[in-house]
């Protein structure tokens, strides 16, 4: 079973986010989503700034299997972007809560993130349907 830390959120497309305390919050993938796409090797990362509704493609991350885009789970403005993924992909698989966050963004309505993501235990029972 894969690492599901409590504290985050979770998207059904695998990505997870994490409320901090400034209101912004940080998004990256789930250790599920890893493990399914293998060893990464490349990762295209938004600009600083960009404005994302819910939804939107922000990323695309390519591993030797296969290239799989992350979508933001809320809206916000992109405020920074984790800049050691281009030349390190691989923490993304090594650490994917930790080194290897992809985003730091506003959180435009915080009513949003309630009614888009799940809980850890839901997202936990969400993947095991999958299997």
């Amino acid at each position: 079973m894969s690492n599901i830390p409590a504290h985050l959120h979770y998207t059904k497309d695998h990505e997870w986010i994490e409320l901090q305390s400034d209101g912004s919050a940080v998004v990256g993938i789930t250790e599920y989503a890893q493990e399914a796409l293998g060893d990464l090797v490349f990762i295209e990362l938004p600009e600083v700034g960009a404005t994302l509704s819910a939804g939107d493609e922000f990323a695309v991350v390519e591993s030797v299997k296969a290239a799989s885009e992350v979508y933001a789970p809320i809206g916000g403005d992109v405020l920074e972007v984790n800049d050691d993924l281009p030349d390190n992909p691989s923490a993304i698989n090594e650490s994917p809560y930790d080194e290897g966050w992809i985003i730091k963004m506003t959180v435009a309505d915080k009513k949003e993130l309630e009614a888009a993501t799940m809980s850890a235990e839901e997202y936990a029972s969400y993947i095991e349907k999958l299997n």
